[in-house]
Order: C-alpha cells, then sequence, then structure tokens
C-alpha cells in the first residue's frame, strides 16, 4: 500500500474481516485459487511472500491449505497485522510479519508471492517500483498472484465501480448512493485498464501473464519470474 496507508484508522481495522468478503465477489474461492496457482509451481515446502499482508484473511487460507508452507508478510499498517497475527492464531508460527513496505521484506529468495488487494492504491511508478521488488525476491521461473480493482479496457471507471459498491451493500442496491461512493473511489484510486495491468507487469520483469479471475472491477492475473 502507499504512504497514505488506507488501512490506518483503527474502525476501519477492525471492520475488515467481516466488511472484505462482501465487498470482493468469490472472496474464499479468490483465496483458493491464488494458492493453487503458487502451489503448481512452488514445493510442498516453499517460502511464499505476501505483500499486503495486513488482516491475515490470505495468509490463514494459504496456510490452513498448505501446512508446510512458511511465509513472510509485509504491510505498512501495524494496525492491520496486529489483526493479522488474530486471525491467524497458531497459524502465526509459520508466518513472518513485517511492518513496511516490500523493501521490508528480506532478499528471499521465496518460491512464490501474491499481492492481493493493494496495488490499486498505488500509482503507476510506484506499482512498478513495487514489483520489480517483488522479483528480486523470487526465484526464477516462480509465481506471482496479483489481484486489484481494474478497470476493463476503453470502459467507464465510474460505471463499473458503481457495480462493485452495489454488490457490497447487502442491505439492498441503492445505485443513487453507490454512484456517489463510486465517483469518491474514482477520484482517489489510480485505477489501470486491463491491458496497462498487463504492461506493467511484463515492464516489471515477469513473463507469462494470465488472467485467471474476474467480479466487476476486481480482476486477478498470474505471471511467472
Amino acid at each position: 500500500m502507499n504512504g497514505a496507508q488506507p488501512f490506518a484508522a483503527p474502525a476501519m481495522n477492525a471492520d475488515y474481516v467481516a466488511s472484505t468478503p462482501r465487498k470482493v465477489p468469490g472472496y474464499a474461492d479468490l483465496h483458493r485459487m491464488a494458492m493453487l496457482l503458487l502451489a503448481e509451481h512452488a514445493p510442498s515446502a516453499a517460502d511464499i511472500l505476501v505483500v499486503g499482508a495486513g488482516g491475515g484473511l490470505e495468509l490463514k487460507a494459504f496456510a490452513e491449505a498448505q501446512p508446510r508452507w512458511r511465509f513472510v508478510g509485509v504491510d505498512p499498517s501495524a494496525g492491520m497485522l496486529d489483526l493479522a497475527r488474530r486471525v491467524l492464531g497458531p497459524l502465526a508460527a509459520r508466518v513472518d510479519l513485517r511492518q513496511g513496505l516490500v523493501d521490508s521484506a528480506p532478499r528471499g529468495p521465496f518460491d512464490g508471492a501474491t499481492c492481493l488487494l493493494t496495488l490499486h492504491f498505488l500509482q503507476r511508478e510506484e506499482r512498478l517500483r513495487t514489483l520489480r521488488e517483488i522479483r528480486r525476491r523470487l526465484k526464477p521461473g516462480a509465481p506471482l498472484v496479483v489481484a486489484h480493482h481494474s478497470i476493463p479496457n476503453g470502459d467507464d471507471a465510474v460505471a463499473w465501480l458503481d457495480r462493485s459498491v452495489a454488490f457490497a451493500d447487502r442491505a439492498g442496491a441503492d445505485f443513487a448512493r453507490s454512484r456517489l461512493a463510486a465517483a469518491r473511489m474514482a477520484d482517489r484510486l489510480p485505477l489501470l485498464s486491463a491491458d496497462e495491468e498487463v504492461a506493467v507487469l511484463r515492464e516489471a520483469g515477469f513473463s507469462d501473464v494470465a488472467l485467471f479471475y474476474a467480479g466487476f472491477t476486481f480482476r486477478g492475473w498470474v505471471s511467472r519470474t
């Protein structure tokens, strides 16, 4: 995440575990897909880097599915890392949580990496720098799985964000309210088109970039070093 630290507020931290699965279509399935994409190329006793690890939900899903994997998780928010420790419980024994940006992660090399629901907070140049730093920490041929807000090529960002906000509103679809929230999100988030996402991954040195997940504005790609 960027220097603004979107999850610095304690109230946002406390709501994260309950609210995030409502906002992201197929949230639990996204974690399982990410784990399977990592497992295709990672050994049974793998070292996995998780960038934007605050909250701990993907770490918990990965650790439960792969009992021999070890993890390093980095996040700029101390509060979100505290939340991750609570979410992980006994599984935290296999996780090294570090406060900071990707630079806080050890050099590895790691067998795979994920960056979920994080890169949409970063301007393009910081996003590119983050991806390059992740790549430097990966073994040759190791997979990277990313997923975050992205806009279909040539389409209106507010219209697509409106649909995502309405999806998250389980009390009912109030489109007048969701359009206002969508406009604020479009103004705040440096969103890229799907083609731009692929271009940034390739510019960072990743190859075999493939889309594996899409749900309204949320999209996910897998690539390799």
